[in-house]
């Protein structure tokens, strides 16, 4: 109990000190609540820093770049060799897509500007997975690429179409703000055409059906993702996603369609006065593909709901040798750059002729793997020299041309000069400040695999 007249003496509740040391204490309260300067600066320091550090944490919304279309084309060609009527047309649509999201509801509030998805046509090898990879990076959003075959109806063993949205949040990193403005690329798209082109009598589980799960992912719907937890334990964690603003890019080689398309162009007309057109013989894959019509897909297999919601067709002509050999040298990070890098982290310069990149991009065609199979090619190639010329500390350049790479000839050696030589100059470029000296081949190549 308090005496009459008895002043109460407080302390700090998180140092102890008392008022007769520190003075005035800040209560809370409770009487016996109580809290220094010293501790009270304390508190605010450690709670500032403990901001700052969940501020690192929180996701960051950044917006796509804004390109115009002559930009993405130019970046495109940066990568990718030829196919620039897909391009041009990849161009106007990505930009047409982020404008859409970024327009002001309100001043276009009596006009509703629809999703226009992207259906890539052209065989394998070709670069359809590549020219959607590249456009997320130049616009510098997520990315994800899903198999359209593994997809089944929800129900069936399988991987269900919200799975897609599952890999885009995690190419995020967990941001459903910023996935929710990305890109989804599904390949094999046509392996899921239904059945004969028509109604199928039984389930098709991975044809029809999956069309019909893709639909409102791809025309924009709110979706429950899977963002932690496992769903087989019953224990996982979901969130929405919306995925109106989401760019669904769907590929695939569609073998056959071009007659479709050939059939309907030279039958044009009836009676004697129909003209038979046989110019489309010669009109290659994108050319004819100009002419495509929603019913051509639909004859193919794709159901009319799902073409109607892929209203940008781009099609892909397949690569010649000179757009193979250019594929090789030409883009940024390409393969021949690669494997000189690769070469010269040994300091070794490593060339290879024009002959030398035709005969890579000859194999690639006989293999009929376009694009896909050139690095297999040309890792096959010169496996062992990556074997064997590391260990020899004397190489300085390694010349191949395409005898060797036909596996019928030997691969260009050249040594550095002996170490006791006074006379180099040590302020030359590499070029000039050794003696390149043949000696011996090794004969490596195809031969060697074998």
């Amino acid at each position: 109990m308090q005496k009459n007249n008895e002043k109460i003496e407080l302390e700090c509740s998180f140092c102890g000190r008392s008022t007769l040391e520190i003075g005035q204490l800040v209560t809370g309260e409770y009487a016996n609540a109580c809290i220094c300067k010293r501790c009270a600066r304390r508190a605010l320091t450690v709670l500032d820093i403990q901001k700052k550090e969940r501020a690192k944490t929180i996701p960051i919304h950044d917006e796509p770049k804004d390109l115009r279309p002559i930009d993405i084309r130019k970046k495109l060609d940066e990568f990718i060799i030829g196919q620039d009527s897909a391009k041009r047309k990849l161009s106007v649509a990505v930009y047409n897509h982020y404008k859409r999201i970024n327009a002001s509801s309100e001043t276009y509030a009596n006009v509703i500007l629809e999703k226009s998805n992207i259906l890539l046509l052209g065989p394998t090898g070709t670069g359809k997975t590549l020219l959607a990879k590249t456009l997320a990076t130049i616009l510098d959003v997520p990315f994800a690429i899903s198999d359209a075959t593994a997809l089944t109806e929800a129900g069936y063993v399988g991987e269900d179409v919200e799975n897609i949205l599952s890999k885009l949040l995690q190419a995020a990193n967990g941001d459903i703000k910023k996935a929710e403005k990305g890109i989804i690329y599904i390949d094999e798209i046509d392996k899921i055409c239904r059945r004969s082109g028509g109604s199928s009598s039984g389930r098709d589980v991975s044809g029809e059906g999956v069309q019909q799960a893709l639909l409102k992912i791809i025309e924009g719907t709110i979706s429950n993702v899977q963002t932690g937890g496992n769903r087989r334990t019953g224990h996982a964690e979901f969130s929405q996603m919306d995925t109106t603003n989401i760019l669904f890019i769907c590929g695939g080689a569609f073998v056959g369609l071009d007659e479709f398309v050939s059939k309907r162009i030279t039958n044009v007309g009836i009676g004697f006065n129909s003209k038979l057109s046989t110019d489309n013989e010669n009109l290659s894959f994108s050319k004819l593909m100009d002419d495509i019509y929603p019913d051509d897909l639909i004859k193919f297999g794709l159901i009319p709901e799902f073409v109607g919601r892929l209203p940008v067709i781009a099609a892909l002509d397949a690569l010649d040798e000179d757009a193979l050999s250019r594929i090789l040298v030409e883009p940024k990070n390409s393969l021949v750059s690669q494997f000189k890098s690769l070469f010269d982290i040994d300091k070794i310069d490593l060339t290879f002729t024009d002959d030398a990149i035709h005969a890579l991009a000859k194999k690639a065609i006989e293999l009929k793997t376009g694009a896909r199979g050139l690095r297999a090619i040309l890792e096959k190639a010169i496996f062992y020299l990556m074997y064997e010329v590391p260990s020899d500390k004397s190489i300085s350049d390694v010349i191949i041309d395409a005898n060797f790479i036909n596996g019928l000839s030997s691969a260009e050696i050249i040594r550095r000069p002996e170490e006791d030589n006074t006379l180099i100059n040590i302020k030359s470029s590499r070029a000039t400040s050794r003696k390149k000296v043949p000696e011996q081949q090794i004969v490596l190549g195809d031969e060697a695999l074998s």
